[in-house]
């Protein structure tokens, strides 16, 4: 073991005996621990929601989604379309056409997203998990089209999936007309559909109505048009890789976009949030690490005969400094490996049990979300051995140049 460890060990446990000295050092080993396991944790947190807003996308977004760069809607060539799906990764292309609508069911009325999807939708199997009563199909045996709803609109209209009555019925603006004359049922385009399945995922998902393509086609009046092309990629290949190899084919009238790019401010928030309260449980580990401070300055004054000592015996300033740094690397990483293993431990609780619940009757997950991530424990260790250096070193200095006044 190096000699300055050595000593600094010696100096760590003996000073335990010294009480006030002692009660600095414990003092500052736990709020080390304290702020090292804070960090951990809320990292781990950020961490799980972001994850967590990943899946609820993940449910109901597709992974590559192709827009027109100008305008709402666009044509697509059928040779377009081939060489879409001839891209390595590319498994399903659906078209879709989305717009508002008005939804009536019985008395009741809303406004809602309507969103067209064709036979490949179901494929994609995306709205499994989410679906809370019904099921994903779009037509029914004798051609019957079905609309499967948001958990916000089947509320908002008191559907009943069971009622084989009372249709849902779809109102858009016809096109082409001088004025919109709202009491008049001539201005408006309508459709019928059975509400046959409901999903749940989130509010900001808690207005869409999903129905055939052809039947919305003939509501919005789109005439062969789309608004998008959403892409399931095969297992293995990379949606941001795929999109890529998309936009290069098709060239730059539309706009490709993976799913974190479709949902990049959230994410950005996320990340930026993250930094910022990591940035500040930096600054509290620094508070709690000036006891570091202090607690080497008083060890330097009370070893001051031994460092003279040292220096008769031929000890440098360099080797002085390095016994001191080292007692406060003792100190600082001795309260970071506990506050670490407390952070991985309750990280690991909270997975495992879910000891903290989110509190919300309507969430998605009953507890906070937590996944940790070792890149998040090597910064947290990083940023103490820096705290620790920068807090040790005046101290330390200071006791070299003493000893060797003293020395002389």
């Amino acid at each position: 073991m190096n000699l300055s460890y050595r000593i600094a060990i010696r100096y760590f446990f003996s000073r335990n005996k010294r009480s006030f000295i002692s009660v600095i050092a414990r003092i500052a080993m736990a709020g080390v621990a304290v702020g090292t396991m804070a960090m951990i944790v809320v990292l781990s947190v950020f961490n799980g929601m972001e994850d967590l807003n990943r899946n609820m996308f993940k449910t109901f977004d597709p992974d590559v989604k192709i827009t027109p760069r100008e305008g709402k809607r666009f044509s697509i060539p059928q040779e377009l379309l081939k060489e879409i799906q001839s891209v390595d990764g590319v498994e399903l292309v659906t078209k879709v056409i989305e717009d508002n609508a008005l939804a009536r069911y019985g008395n009741q009325q809303t406004i809602i997203r309507v969103k067209g999807v064709d036979s490949s939708f179901s494929q994609r199997g995306q709205l499994d998990t989410a679906l809370i009563e019904g099921s994903l199909k779009l037509y029914g045996p004798n051609g019957t089209p079905f609309a499967v709803i948001a958990a916000g609109v089947k509320n908002a209209l008191s559907i009943s999936t069971e009622d084989i009555l009372i249709p849902l019925e779809l109102w858009y603006p016809r096109a082409g007309g001088k004025a919109l004359n709202l009491t008049s049922q001539d201005a408006f385009n309508q459709v019928q559909l059975r509400p046959g399945g409901v999903f749940f995922i989130e509010s900001r998902y808690d207005d869409y109505v999903i129905a055939p393509l052809k039947v919305i086609e003939s509501l919005l009046q789109y005439n062969g048009k789309l608004t998008a092309l959403e892409i399931k990629t095969r297992p293995g290949f990379s949606e941001e890789t795929v999109s890529e190899a998309i936009a290069e084919k098709i060239g730059s009238k539309f706009v490709v976009k993976d799913r974190d790019s479709m949902n990049a401010d959230l994410l950005r928030a996320i990340r930026i949030e993250k930094l910022f309260v990591a940035v500040t449980l930096s600054l509290i580990i620094m508070v709690a690490a000036i006891n570091i401070f202090f607690s080497l300055s008083m060890l330097a004054i009370e070893k001051k005969k031994d460092v003279s000592m040292l220096y008769a015996l031929g000890a440098t300033p360099a080797l002085i400094l390095r016994i001191f740094l080292a007692e406060g690397a003792i100190v600082a990483l001795s309260g970071a490996i506990s506050g670490i293993i407390l952070g991985i431990t309750l990280c690991w609780f909270q997975i495992e049990y879910g000891l903290v619940s989110m509190g919300m009757a309507t969430s998605l997950v009953d507890a906070y979300p937590v996944k940790l991530i070792w890149q998040d424990v090597f910064f947290t260790g990083v940023m103490i051995v820096i705290i620790t250096l920068a807090v040790s070193y005046v101290p330390a200095r200071r006791a070299a140049e003493t000893g060797k006044a003293l020395g002389v």
